[in-house]
């Protein structure tokens, strides 16, 4: 045998060696930097009044201003999307040096059987291995799809889908890589063919939605946390959102399912009473979210979606941050 083919057998078992080792099960998600557990981390939403993820977006200026006063309070945070100013955010972190990790998440729109819509969930997911491989000093996990799979969501994907589409990611990047999705699906049995494409779950706990008062809330999410973990004993569990509005609409969904009282003071006793829990107990989570969105739901501007930041969207702290 020939020394040029030695050298195609050898790279090509190293190739074989590097995919097996990117496939591997249960990476552990790193949540300590400096010496420091960061696992109390946030959701951040990036787009200002007049802006949207299909009509403008925020200005480098803007999105530096956001992650300096990101990085006063929180070390890890949450993005649901990797194209556009995503690169832009990973950038800043890394030049200014703010010491933030991210879950980069790549947003998965629904399948529905189309060329188109399974190219462009592709192209996502091809841009989030890209921006991980690119940022290793900054992206510490990733999350493939929110919400894509619970009974009620309007993006709906097959679940076999779902697993191809972590499995694919896996096998090319380092980090960990999830999916996160609400407690009604991470409680169901079909969700177990899921996890076991995950390194750790993202579940979504919101007390506001479960309709709980300010005084059951905190109950409330420890009693599903712990059903989940019961669930899926063998992975870690991230809390990927769990908040409290401060403001709702007294009309449709949201005026029949939420019962608590939507405001800054009972915002601030949530955010107090369940950082102290997951501190004590060290239990990762991103807090929803860091800024007001108006963008987001209905027309009507007392729209609760609008309202789960701990911050305005004029970038002015709630009482939760004074």
């Amino acid at each position: 045998m020939n020394s040029l083919n030695k050298i195609f057998i050898f790279t090509f078992i190293l190739s074989i060696s590097f995919a097996s080792d990117l496939s591997s099960k249960n990476r552990k998600l790193v949540l300590s930097f400096n010496d420091e557990w960061i696992g109390m981390g946030a959701a951040y939403g990036p787009f200002r009044d007049g802006q949207a993820p299909w009509d403008g977006a925020p200005s480098i200026e803007e999105l530096r201003e956001d992650l300096h006063i990101i990085s006063k309070s929180w070390k890890w945070i949450r993005l649901y999307g990797s194209r556009g100013i995503s690169s832009d955010i990973l950038n800043i972190i890394r030049n200014d040096s703010l010491g933030i990790k991210v879950m980069l998440g790549a947003w998965i729109a629904k399948e529905d059987g189309t060329i188109e819509a399974s190219n462009d969930n592709k192209d996502e997911i091809s841009n989030t291995i890209k921006l991980a491989n690119e940022y290793p000093d900054v992206v510490n996990s990733i999350n493939i799809g929110n919400e894509t799979m619970v009974y009620w969501s309007d993006h709906k994907v097959d679940l076999d889908i779902m697993a191809n589409y972590l499995n694919y990611t896996r096998k090319r990047v380092r980090v960990p890589v999830t999916t996160a999705d609400d407690l009604g699906f991470w409680n169901k049995e079909e969700s177990k063919k899921i996890a076991e494409q995950c390194d750790f779950i993202v579940v979504h706990i919101h007390p506001l939605w479960g309709g709980q008062s300010i005084e059951k809330s905190l109950d409330w999410v420890k009693e599903i946390y712990a059903q989940i973990k019961s669930m899926h004993p063998s992975k870690e569990i991230v809390i990927g959102e769990t908040g409290w509005a401060t403001m709702k609409h007294d009309e449709g969904l949201q005026h029949e399912l939420i019962k608590g009282n939507p405001s800054e003071k009972n915002q601030k006793l949530y955010y107090d009473n369940f950082r102290k829990w997951a501190a004590e107990n060290q239990i990762p989570h991103h807090f929803f979210e860091i800024f007001d969105e108006k963008w987001k739901g209905g027309d009507h501007p007392n729209e609760v979606e609008k309202h789960w930041g701990v911050y305005y969207s004029n970038r002015k702290p709630k009482q939760a941050m004074k």
